[in-house]
């Protein structure tokens, strides 16, 4: 895949402070918007996860700020997953305004959790594979 999977996003009024820039932890949000949109045009849905017995779960989140964001801003929001060994993966994004300036980047750890088990599963880029109906999206 040449370029990151993306999701247009327009800021909300209501999602602004008191200095009128978005609110931190609106900027998860964003995040999370993306990654379940990349997911749903992989064909993946959260009934086909929890069918599986599987759920994802976040690990940890850094946030870099770069540039307000204001009411009204249309941003992109990339999303890319990054494999290795293990129980855990990478998730890579880009919060950009439409004039190529960049708001925030984040970086998540994530995996999936046998929700039977309570624990991780291994090799989560393999259940990826399995339930999406287009892997490519993930890289994979």
């Amino acid at each position: 895949m040449s370029e990151p999977f993306s999701v247009r996003i327009t800021v909300r009024g209501y999602e602004t402070d008191v200095q009128g820039h978005v609110n931190q932890s609106v900027y998860i949000n964003y995040a999370e918007h993306a990654r379940w949109s990349l997911l749903q045009a992989a064909g993946i849905s959260q009934n086909g996860l929890t069918g599986r017995g599987v759920g994802p779960v976040a690990l940890e989140t850094t946030i870099r700020y770069r540039r307000e964001l204001l009411a009204g801003d249309e941003i992109d929001v990339t999303c890319v997953f990054e494999w290795g060994g293990g129980k855990t993966f990478r998730i890579v994004q880009t919060i950009t305004k439409t004039d190529g300036t960049v708001a925030a980047e984040l970086t998540a750890v994530g995996g999936l959790l046998d929700l039977k088990e309570r624990r991780m599963v291994a090799n989560p880029q393999d259940w990826f594979k399995e339930l999406a109906s287009d892997p490519s999206l993930f890289g994979l």
